[in-house]
């Protein structure tokens, strides 16, 4: 008995289509427009004006006026910047514009939301991506263009699959945006609310608090520890007789997370304390220096069941929300560019003894709790945020994969 032909259509669908899709050449559905301008009076879109995979500027178009040669497009074109490896530099124009530099400008009519976010499935990107070229490789549009990618045969199909990607990135704008508004607020609260260089208070200070802060060495304030040296002998998988070895993977934008994949070494090779809930994760050494004096707060981790690893400091205190914040704060930033040795290829080093040593102000233990748990708050709330956004971005990366074929 004859086995009947797979079907062409993708996984998930929305009601009422049933008709399998049909494979098309790409440049039998989407025009590349080649016509070149300098109209200075157009917004003039340059490579590093959109931020890589998120399809949005970082400048507000009207400030992004120039006299440079480019590719006209018009509102609902999309630019494809054609640089490899990126291959995320895309956008969906909002309006007429000049683009500068390294992009495709495609046009699609009617399903030309629907090519956006075809572009920026992992078929498109392994096709663009399998293009070849020297010194500053780019996609092939000889290439690109000839390759079959698969399309609804309903045109409305098409547009209501679009639309629907559309919405979610919207979302996730508003939620990038809320995201980076609570950063700003952290950063502007840590300038404040801590003492400045050469200034004995604070600018701004809670209710009912006045009075210098003290200079206090750092060391009277947390005790710093350093980490395991294990040998890869001592790796083992995760099971009863190993444990947890955190290490600077562990810190991801100033919060504490922990993975299925981290490394685990024999319980046996252990001769360190094991780390605790508030205990602060410090990265001590890194190949690349900007890793280097990041820091986390340890939460949500079993008793005895972690150590960290020995390119890691742990810090430890009575105050430990109060001294996690103080290391976000301008202080311990310049403390880090005048003290953390690397560059050149040479691994970025944070001493004990150096951190031991620092001079820094502290009020009174009252307000140190008030600062330590207002921070500590925002920085839930900041992660908060990010969760929501990460959520965001994996369903729309879902999406991308089962609407499509």
């Amino acid at each position: 008995m004859d086995k009947k032909p797979e079907r062409l259509v993708p996984e998930v669908r929305f009601k009422g289509f049933t008709d399998d899709w049909e494979q098309r050449k790409f440049d039998n559905v989407v025009k590349r427009i080649n016509d070149k301008d300098d109209n200075p009076e157009l917004p003039h879109i340059e490579f590093e004006n959109i931020i890589s995979g998120n399809g949005t500027l970082n400048k507000n178009i009207k400030n992004l006026n120039s006299k440079k040669i480019g590719t006209k497009f018009q509102k609902e074109d999309i630019l494809f910047g054609k640089l490899r490896p990126y291959l995320k530099n895309w956008y969906f124009a909002k309006e007429n514009g000049i683009a500068v530099g390294d992009f495709w400008v495609l046009r699609a009519k009617k399903i030309s939301v629907f090519v956006y976010y075809l572009i920026q499935t992992e078929k498109f990107y392994s096709i663009a991506n399998l293009s070849s070229g020297s010194k500053m490789p780019r996609s092939d549009w000889n290439l690109v263009s000839n390759s079959r990618f698969n399309f609804p045969e309903n045109t409305i199909e098409s547009i209501k699959i679009g639309n629907l990607i559309l919405q979610f990135d919207k979302l996730i704008t508003l939620q990038q945006r809320k995201l980076d508004q609570l950063k700003q607020l952290k950063t502007a609260m840590l300038q404040q609310l801590f003492v400045n260089k050469n200034y004995k208070q604070p600018i701004l200070r809670f209710k009912n608090f006045n009075g210098n802060w003290e200079k206090r060495k750092f060391s009277e304030l947390a005790t710093i520890r350093r980490g395991l040296t294990y040998k890869p002998k001592d790796v083992r998988e995760c099971g009863k007789n190993s444990k947890r070895v955190l290490r600077s993977s562990n810190i991801n934008e100033n919060s504490f997370v922990i993975y299925n994949d981290d490394v685990f070494v024999d319980k046996s090779s252990i001769n360190i304390a094991y780390v605790h809930n508030n205990d602060i994760l410090i990265t001590a050494a890194n190949g690349s220096s900007k890793l280097v004096g990041k820091h986390a707060l340890i939460h949500d981790i079993p008793d005895n069941s972690a150590v960290h690893g020995g390119f890691m400091l742990l810090a430890s205190s009575n105050n430990p929300e109060f001294i996690n914040a103080l290391m976000s704060s301008p202080w311990y930033s310049r403390f880090v560019n005048n003290y953390v040795i690397g560059g050149n290829g040479a691994i970025g080093n944070l001493k004990k003894d150096d951190l031991d040593s620092q001079i820094i102000y502290t009020p009174i233990k009252n307000e140190i709790k008030k600062i330590g748990h207002f921070f500590n708050r925002l920085d839930n709330l900041i992660a908060l945020q990010q969760n929501k956004l990460t959520q965001l971005t994996t369903l729309k990366k879902y999406l991308l994969q089962k609407l499509f074929i």
